[in-house]
């Protein structure tokens, strides 16, 4: 039997993939040589939107200037139920048009390159967490056929693979339609979630570290909400994580 390189048929099948499905960047769409799982070029990576310190150590905003780390005011007034949230981008530029792509317009294959850009800018604060599994924050069924998906789970599938941390699609309900926050005031996205959901698998959840997942975080009003659920079920620590955050509410 003629010997096979294998290694030769490997790379030719390569050359052939990038040949029928060249790999272009995400954001600029230019050609990107071994472009490797993100799909997105060097230049491009250097103008995301990186929060970085000082910020608040529970809710995660950044603030202007140097200097340390410290709690910001409105998490001094009114603690959230959450332990602490990250996220590594501001919600901007090139990282909020993959977003609005991957959630309006059907580009479902973008929750990798946001799920694994997620997990290099605060993958090693999530693992410093010893979490024991990924609850995603749910869509209510109404909306959950609209879009057809639920951007949450989509992302935290691919965490979870990344993680080998467990991922519990149904430990949390939403329990009535709410209106899109993007629109309302602090105070009205408050309203509009309170109450707004359910933990229903409480004995998985008790006595659990938890990652609580979603897309962005503006006010952090839906995830106090799912994270107070979560408390009352017993939940040990909660700990907030979305792609991007907006650097004020």
């Amino acid at each position: 039997m003629p010997y096979l390189d294998t290694s030769s048929c490997g790379r030719f099948l390569h050359a052939l993939l990038d040949i029928i499905l060249p790999p272009i960047c995400h954001i600029c769409h230019s050609y990107i040589p071994n472009a490797g799982t993100l799909h997105i070029c060097a230049a491009c990576r250097g103008l995301l939107p990186l929060v970085l310190s000082p910020l608040c150590p529970v809710c995660g905003i950044p603030f202007v200037g140097t200097g340390s780390d410290h709690t910001c005011g409105a998490c001094l007034a009114n603690p959230p139920h959450f332990n602490t949230a990250r996220s590594p981008f501001l919600y901007e530029g090139a990282i909020r048009d993959l977003i609005h792509s991957f959630k309006y317009s059907q580009k479902t294959h973008l929750r990798n390159p946001l799920a694994l850009l997620a997990l290099e800018g605060v993958g090693g604060f999530l693992a410093e967490q010893k979490l024991h599994l990924i609850v995603p924050v749910p869509l209510h069924r109404s909306r959950l056929r609209q879009r057809g998906f639920n951007q949450a789970v989509l992302l935290g599938r691919v965490i979870s693979r990344h993680t080998s941390l467990p991922m519990l699609t149904d430990a949390l309900a939403r329990t009535r339609p709410t209106t899109p926050q993007i629109d309302l005031s602090a105070a009205e996205r408050r309203m509009n979630v309170k109450g707004a959901f359910t933990v229903n698998r409480p004995a998985l959840v008790a006595g659990k570290r938890i990652l609580l997942l979603d897309d962005v975080m503006t006010t952090g009003s839906t995830m106090d909400e799912c994270a107070k659920e979560l408390k009352k079920a017993g939940a040990d620590v909660v700990v907030a994580a979305t792609i991007a955050r907006t650097a004020r509410p």
